[in-house]
């Protein structure tokens, strides 16, 4: 049976820098690559050597996602829950949700489009 792991996501922003500045910050990442997408719009590749998040734009406005459609939350794990807290209330945006069982402590947030994440420490 073959091995595999998740490479990347690729979702859709407003403003990609913002966003990439935004988990740059969060999770140590840095840009990989950005460019012209090959069905029109841009894209910032941020993550680390193996895995990270397509952050895409087709500069269209959109209304905000609705939370659930069709994505319930991004996980991402950090080493240090109260500095990445820091890092998303530096942004601008509301931290809720905080948790603490099996197997990690978690806060969640939505970003300015209103796509969820999860940011979870198992330290």
């Amino acid at each position: 049976m073959p091995i595999g792991f998740l490479e990347h996501a690729n979702i859709t922003v407003s403003d990609p820098d913002r966003s990439s500045a935004l988990l740059q910050k969060l999770c140590s990442w840095h840009e990989r690559w950005r460019g012209p997408s090959q069905l029109g719009g841009w894209t910032i590749h941020v993550g680390n050597e193996r895995d990270y998040l397509a952050i895409y734009t087709d500069e269209k406005p959109r209304e905000r996602f609705a939370k659930g459609a069709p994505l319930n939350h991004i996980g991402l794990v950090v080493d240090d829950l109260e500095a990445a807290e820091q890092v998303v209330l530096q942004a601008g945006l509301v931290p809720f949700n905080h948790m603490d069982y099996e197997p990690g402590r978690r806060f969640y947030f939505f970003d300015w489009d209103g796509i969820e994440f999860e940011v979870v420490s198992f330290t």
